[in-house]
């Protein structure tokens, strides 16, 4: 008998990391697609909040895949055409590019951190700097 596993939301490891962080200035990590459900589909440029602060995302599917880079902004901003342009861009080129970016992650991510809560991995090109202010 086939056990389906329940897999968490793309947005609440995004939560979780963030808050097990302490709310850093910035992050950037790669998620697998195969460990969350990916319920930002189709965002690419977009405000979220975590406990009452506003981070400023870009996302971006590159399979195998989905890299979040993630910047506190107060106050938010509007980026509805910013959004709307990358993903017109990233139809014209058929995806062609994230495509890229995900096998050339693929061969040099080089550090990992787990979220806690959901015992995911997240990958980084290279450790951060956790005191980093841009």
């Amino acid at each position: 008998m086939l056990k389906f596993r329940n897999k968490p939301l793309a947005s609440e490891v995004l939560t979780s990391y963030i808050v097990q962080r302490r709310f850093p200035y910035w992050t950037s990590y790669f998620v697998r697609y195969k460990d969350v459900e990916d319920d930002h589909h189709g965002k690419s440029h977009y405000n979220y909040q975590v406990h009452g602060r506003n981070y400023e995302i870009l996302r971006t599917g590159c399979y195998p895949y989905i890299k979040f880079h993630c910047s506190l902004v107060e106050p938010s901003n509007e980026l509805q055409v910013s959004n709307r342009f990358i993903n017109i861009l990233k139809i014209a080129n058929l995806c062609v590019p994230c495509l890229l970016y995900g096998i050339y992650a693929f061969f040099f991510i080089s550090h990992s951190e787990r979220v806690q809560k959901y015992g995911i991995d997240l990958f980084f090109l290279i450790p951060e700097n956790k005191n980093a202010r841009f």
